[in-house]
């Protein structure tokens, strides 16, 4: 039971490693590669046909500015649930996001842009079949509101 971290370019490191310390901070194995849609498609295929094949649940998180065929075309490949969790980008005027946003009918990534948001969407679908890591989000949540409570006490 892991995540899967696929990356379009090295570039996304800096950003795809806020995602991997949320999982390291949740403590859900992660496994990061970097592969293309649109320059190394068949070996992006081969790579998800290899994950797919091995038992046990699984979530993809793909960081893919731009032109973000690389969410589209993991989702079309797998079974797996698959986040799309495009890096910032001023580029085109912020509009390349629509390339997460909006996906052909029958491909369907969740969007979530915040590194952390989306390493605890993970956590929650792992959780689906893991009672240890569905504690572990629950404490994250209990541990949030306390902070939140407190914050409001010493306001008073």
């Amino acid at each position: 039971m892991h995540v899967i971290v696929i990356m379009g370019s090295p570039s996304d490191r800096p950003f795809a490693g806020q995602i991997t310390a949320a999982l390291d901070a949740q403590g859900i194995d992660w496994i990061a590669r970097i592969a293309s849609a649109h320059k190394s498609p068949k070996a992006l295929l081969d790579m998800l046909a290899g994950y797919e094949a091995e038992p046990g649940p699984r979530v993809y998180i793909t960081v893919a500015g731009r032109s973000n065929a690389l969410s589209g075309m993991v989702d079309a490949a797998v079974a797996s649930p698959v986040i799309a969790c495009p890096p910032p980008s001023d580029a085109f005027g912020g509009a390349d996001i629509y390339s997460s946003l909006r996906m052909p009918s029958g491909v369907a990534p969740a969007v979530v842009l915040d590194p952390q948001n989306a390493a605890l969407l993970a956590a929650k679908m792992l959780g689906l079949t893991n009672s240890e890591i569905r504690d572990r989000v629950r404490a994250l949540q209990s541990e949030q509101a306390a902070r939140l409570m407190a914050a409001d006490r010493e306001g008073r």
